[in-house]
């Protein structure tokens, strides 16, 4: 089964052909982040307005690419929540007129399972039941997925995302948008217990994430330093903060997959792509003897590629969409 997949819920305009949920046949991303970082950050009326000019060009090249004409495609899955509203109208509503002119099903895919799915196309042999971290720039979530479309949030984070932290230190401390990847790389070398920041944790939830008191520690370092006329060593800022959200995001994980009784622990979202929470989670997982998936790093970020996988298994569930669909700014995945 072939399935046309498109996503364009923040800055990327991407589409993808995915053959049953596991093999990619072509995959094509136009990123917006040249233009955004003249601004440190996605503006989202900007994003709209490239999305309607790159969608109908990634769509061709990845047909041309994939070597499917329409003839050969099974359905069109599009993502429809959440993300930024304008650019998801974008998406949804050109899948919804592709699909209806090509007599197509349209199927509608949540964001956030989606990254799920992207270690299904790393990792074919995976299958549920599992945990799975999801960590990216506006969601930090605890998930037992139970089965493809069946999936219980069990922890989630209270205010600002794992990936919105790390963006928000390293503006702070002068570095470009996109910060935490920026953050990531300054961070090569520098001593992360250099700088000792707290552990929030949020009473009566032992799975629930706090990062705003986390956030809120490194820029005051960084504000008093620069009060004092002191300079913060960029490699040790770094390394220490990276390492107190890691710890934070590994400390609620850990008890979840020990009080879930699981054994596979499966990462996902934007930021398992930092080199820091790959190589900590993947040695936490080995003292314990568990599982890890991880993505391939090109499918860590926003793709289609993704959604096609998890289109897959929403179609196969019998999930269907007509041209009323619309997109969602909010949506829970477990209504998703």
């Amino acid at each position: 089964m072939n399935i046309l997949a498109i996503e364009s819920s923040c800055d990327d305009t991407a589409a993808a052909v995915v053959r049953d949920g596991r093999q990619i046949l072509s995959s094509v991303v136009a990123s917006q982040v040249p233009e955004h970082v003249l601004y440190g950050g996605v503006v989202p009326e900007i994003a709209s307005r490239r999305h309607v000019e790159a969608i109908s060009g990634v769509v061709r090249q990845t047909l041309a690419e994939s070597g499917c004409g329409y003839a050969d495609l099974d359905a069109v899955a599009v993502t429809y929540a959440p993300g930024l509203i304008g650019a998801l109208l974008v998406g949804v509503n050109y899948a919804k007129g592709l699909a209806f002119s090509a007599g197509l099903p349209l199927t509608p895919v949540h964001h956030l399972r989606s990254h799920i799915a992207a270690n299904y196309l790393t990792h074919p042999e995976l299958q549920p039941p599992f945990l799975a971290l999801v960590v990216s720039g506006g969601h930090s979530h605890i998930v037992l997925v139970e089965d493809y479309t069946t999936f219980r949030v069990i922890g989630r984070t209270r205010d600002d995302a794992a990936g919105e932290c790390m963006d928000k230190a390293a503006r702070a401390i002068g570095l470009p948008y996109p910060g935490g990847l920026h953050l990531d790389k300054a961070a090569v070398g520098g001593n992360p217990k250099a700088f000792r920041f707290p552990k929030p944790t949020v009473s009566g939830s032992a799975y629930d994430f706090s990062f705003s008191g986390l956030k809120t520690s490194a820029v005051n370092l960084l504000h008093n330093a620069a009060q004092k006329g002191e300079q913060i060593p960029l490699a040790d800022f770094g390394a220490s903060y990276i390492a107190a959200v890691v710890r934070c995001l590994a400390d609620n994980t850990i008890r979840a997959m020990e009080d879930f009784a699981q054994t596979r622990l499966v990462l996902a979202g934007g930021v398992s792509a930092n080199s820091v929470l790959r190589r900590e989670f993947g040695r936490l997982c080995r003292e314990r003897g568990w599982q890890l998936y991880m993505p391939a790093l090109h499918l860590c970020g926003d793709n289609a590629a993704m959604v096609g996988a998890q289109g897959y298994y929403e179609f196969l569930s019998g999930k269907r969409a007509d041209t009323a669909l619309n997109a969602r700014a909010t949506m829970g995945m477990e209504n998703g």
